[in-house]
């Protein structure tokens, strides 16, 4: 079904696939001070109702039934890793991310950066996609586009291993799926958006960074961005939390399994065993209500653990004492 990121890593004709994914990075001992995001919100865990409480979801997504689910105390980000942050890992470690072992990446194509012998082709099915050579987490609409433009906006372009190699060397993980719904709700319960069931404030305000216009050739640009905004761009959740819904999505811990939701455990679910991708959640600045409504807290989408786009970032959690 129609959605705002690749299906997948596609490997062009032409290109040379690595033999084996990125070097893991472990760390070693506590992370120190440096390696820790810049503020990290620690909730008290408990239960809440996870799912969709409208059923207005995709059917294939499996976000029915909702079910209760309790959680024990943890640690979140207050916002995704950010270019800065990410930028301190990979001068720590000299990690290469799975993209620039690739050569390539996904760019959406009115955010490309690059001279057109480095436009590779176009995703099946969704055109807008394009494989651009040299687009990765450092360049992340090209190789004529750099970071440093864009220091305090998500890090995109890393894949679910690039992200869980970042935790290593951080002393953090992945939040799991039911994690992230907890955080991301902010304390409401049954709502559509972090904010109420509303998609905007009550004088009209833009309280997310999604798709506005007729996707994919016209965005109107009424909330300001194109592309990516810069974390705290938009007001925080009841938690502190920011950019919940849109602006890029968040790799979670989990295998992806539609069904998961019909016998998962009620304390601490950490997903399935096997699943088709890992799972994704928050929806991005892609996404609209023509083709895709996965902006929503309950929304669920995945994709494979080493395929990487200009609209995919993360955030993550640790366990509190």
């Amino acid at each position: 079904m129609p959605c705002c990121h690749p299906a997948e890593r596609a490997h062009p004709s032409g290109t040379d696939v690595p033999a084996s994914a990125p070097e893991k990075v472990v760390a070693s001992g506590a992370p120190s001070a440096d390696h820790r995001p810049a503020e990290q919100l620690e909730l008290a865990g408990g239960d809440f109702a996870m799912g969709d409480p409208f059923a207005e979801g995709y059917v294939d997504d499996g976000e029915l039934p909702v079910h209760a689910v309790n959680l024990s105390p943890f640690a979140i980000d207050a916002t995704t890793v950010t270019n800065t942050e990410f930028a301190r890992f990979v001068e720590a470690t000299g990690y290469r991310t799975e993209s620039e072992l690739y050569g390539y990446s996904a760019v959406f194509h009115l955010l490309a950066q690059a001279k057109t012998q480095d436009i590779l082709g176009t995703a099946e099915g969704a055109r807008w996609w394009l494989t651009v050579r040299g687009a990765d987490w450092a360049h992340p609409h090209g190789p004529e586009s750099t970071w440093q433009d864009i220091s305090e906006h998500p890090v995109v372009q890393v894949s679910w291993n690039d992200a869980q190699a970042y935790c290593a060397w951080a002393g953090r993980a992945l939040p799991t799926e039911a994690q992230w719904e907890y955080a991301a709700r902010g304390s409401l319960v049954a709502k559509r958006y972090p904010w109420g069931d509303e998609l905007h404030g009550p004088d009209g305000e833009h309280l997310c960074n999604i798709w506005q216009g007729e996707f994919p050739t016209r965005n109107t640009l009424d909330d300001g961005f194109l592309g990516t905004a810069p974390v705290r761009s938009f007001p925080p959740n009841g938690y502190g939390l920011y950019e919940t819904s849109g602006n890029v999505w968040e790799w979670c811990a989990d295998w992806f399994l539609p069904k998961y939701y019909r016998n998962s455990p009620d304390a601490d679910p950490a997903g399935p065993s096997i699943g088709r991708g890992r799972v994704m959640r928050g929806g991005s600045f892609l996404c609209h209500d023509s083709y895709c409504n996965r902006y929503r807290l309950a929304a669920r989408s995945s994709n494979t653990a080493d395929s990487a786009s200009s609209n995919t970032g993360f955030r993550t959690v640790a366990g509190t004492a």
